[in-house]
């Protein structure tokens, strides 16, 4: 079965940008593959989603598929428990993060806060719920 190794994201400052993912989550960076164009951060696992167009309304990101806000993906960042999005929010606005949508549980059975980093990509920190909590 093939496994998904990275999700790579084009950044204006590479080092300013994997340093706020790093203050924010924890992630350490893998040095070993560090150049003058590159960052690699040990997330400690990756998955991968797509998104239909409707999302944008969902995530409160634009208009819709018409609007031409250029997101084109979306980095889901999971965490322990409802009180951890709570606690991580704060920290990731104080790292330069904007907020898009408050914590909230989704009509899924996660409970999730909406953001963009410093350079404006969107992500989501999130925690599954039990759904037969």
């Amino acid at each position: 079965m093939a496994q998904l190794s990275y999700v790579n994201v084009f950044a204006k400052d590479v080092v300013a940008l994997s340093g706020f993912y790093q203050r924010v989550f924890g992630f350490p960076e893998i040095e070993a593959i560090r150049s003058p164009i590159f960052r690699g951060l040990d997330t400690g696992k990756s998955s991968l989603g797509f998104n239909a167009h409707d999302a944008y309304v969902l995530l409160q990101l634009g208009k819709g598929a018409d609007d031409v806000c250029g997101d084109s993906f979306l980095l889901n960042i999971d965490v322990e428990s409802k009180a951890e999005v709570d606690r991580m929010v704060p920290v990731a606005l104080e790292a330069g993060a904007m907020l898009l949508k408050a914590p909230y549980e989704t009509y899924y059975h996660w409970y999730q806060a909406v953001l963009r980093d410093p350079e404006g990509n969107v992500f989501r920190i999130n925690y599954m719920m039990d759904r037969h909590a």
